[in-house]
C-alpha cells in the first residue's frame, strides 16, 4: 500500500511539474494552441482597419528642376514616412510636381498612375502628359512614384503588403499637402487611371472623403481578383502570385481588402471614363462600377468613348477637358 501510494504521488508531482512548465513556456510545447497562432501584421491593411488609423503627416520637399514650361514648371518632389503607419522604418517616396505659372494659390489635383513595368519606370510616366495640362489650366498637379519606382526607397519584400502601402502612401501624401507652399490648402481632387483608379476608390473608401475624383478606366474589380486577372502577363504566368495567394488566405479573410464591398462608403464625386477599345480594362467593368455607383446615389457622371483605348485615344483631348471642367466646377473659395 505504502508503495502504491509513493509512485501516486511521484506521478502526482511529475504532472505538476508538467503543468507549470507548459504554463510558463507554452512556445515549447508543440501541441499547444498558443504555438498555432500565426502572425497577422497586414491586418492592420483591412480597408476598415485603416480607417481608423490615424495618418501621420509628412513634409513634402520640392527639389530639382525638371523642366520649365510657359504655362508651368515640372519639378521632383519627395517625404518620408513609415509605410506601415506603425512608427517603424521611415522611408522615401518620390513623384513629379507641376506647379502653374504665375501668382497662387493654386487648387491642387493629386494624381495615381497605372502599372509600369518597374524595369522601365521613370518619374512621372502615367501622369505627366494630362499633369501638365492640368498645370497649364492653373492646378497644381502632384504623382507620387511609389515605392520601388523612380528614386523612391525599395518597395516592401511582401507582394501583397507592397501593394497594400500604395493606399497609405496615398494617405499620407493627402494628410501632407500643407507642406505645399503654393497650394491654396482648400480645393484639392484626384485623378486616378487603372490601377490607380483603384488605389483612389479605395482610399476614398478609407477616408469617406468627399474629394471630386475623375478616373480613368480603373481597375474595380476585387481583390485578389484584380490581380489574378493579369498574371498571365507576368513572366512565370502568375506562378509566383497564386503560391503568394495561397498563403495570404491561410491567414487572412480577401474579403476585407475587397473595396466593391466598401462602395457604400464612398462620398465624393465621381467622373468616370471608359473607351470601348481598352484592352486592360474590360468597358463590362466600369458599366458595372457605374450601375452599383448609382444605386448607392453617389454623384457620378460616366462618360463612354466608342473605340478609345486605355489611354483614352483618341479621345484624350476631349477627356482632359472634361476632367477639368469637373474640376472647376467643385471648386471652393474659402
Amino acid at each position: 500500500m505504502k508503495k502504491l501510494l509513493a509512485v501516486l504521488l511521484i506521478l502526482l508531482m511529475f504532472l505538476a511539474g508538467w503543468f507549470l512548465h507548459s504554463l510558463f513556456n507554452p512556445r515549447q510545447t508543440p501541441e499547444s494552441p498558443i504555438s498555432q497562432i500565426k502572425p497577422r501584421p497586414f491586418d492592420k491593411y483591412a480597408i476598415e482597419n485603416l480607417a481608423k488609423v490615424q495618418v501621420q503627416k509628412s513634409k513634402i520637399e520640392i527639389g530639382e528642376t525638371l523642366k520649365e514650361d510657359g504655362g508651368f514648371t515640372s519639378s521632383l518632389f519627395s517625404f518620408s514616412f513609415d509605410p506601415t503607419l506603425a512608427n517603424k522604418e521611415t522611408k522615401k517616396v518620390t513623384g513629379l510636381i507641376n506647379i502653374p505659372a504665375g501668382e497662387g494659390p493654386f487648387p491642387l489635383i493629386v494624381m495615381f498612375r497605372g502599372y509600369v513595368d518597374q524595369k522601365l519606370y521613370q518619374t512621372g510616366d502615367g501622369t505627366k502628359r494630362a499633369g501638365e495640362y492640368f498645370a497649364q489650366n492653373g492646378f497644381i498637379s502632384v504623382a507620387p512614384d511609389f515605392l520601388g519606382y523612380g528614386a523612391s526607397a525599395t518597395e516592401a519584400a511582401n507582394i501583397f503588403e507592397s501593394r497594400f502601402q500604395t493606399y497609405t502612401t496615398a494617405l499620407v501624401l493627402l494628410n501632407s499637402l500643407n507642406s505645399i507652399p503654393d497650394w491654396d490648402g482648400t480645393n484639392v481632387f484626384i485623378w486616378g487611371h487603372s490601377n490607380g483608379g483603384q488605389i483612389a476608390l479605395t482610399v476614398l473608401e478609407i477616408t469617406g472623403s468627399a474629394i471630386p475624383t475623375a478616373l480613368w478606366a480603373p481597375v474595380s474589380k476585387p481583390f485578389p481578383y484584380s490581380i489574378l486577372y493579369y498574371t498571365d502577363e507576368s513572366d512565370d504566368r502568375g506562378k509566383l502570385i497564386r503560391r503568394e495567394l495561397a498563403q495570404f488566405e491561410e491567414t487572412y479573410d480577401p474579403d476585407l481588402y475587397a473595396l466593391d464591398l466598401y462602395y457604400h462608403r464612398l462620398a465624393a464625386p465621381i467622373q468616370l471614363h471608359q473607351g470601348t477599345g481598352d484592352d486592360a480594362v474590360p468597358k463590362e467593368w466600369s458599366d458595372e462600377l457605374a450601375k452599383k455607383l448609382e444605386g448607392l446615389d453617389i454623384d457620378l457622371d460616366y462618360f463612354v468613348y466608342p473605340g478609345a483605348d486605355h489611354n483614352l485615344n483618341p479621345a484624350w483631348n476631349t477627356v482632359v477637358a472634361r476632367n477639368v471642367s469637373f474640376f472647376e466646377k467643385h471648386l471652393t473659395t474659402d
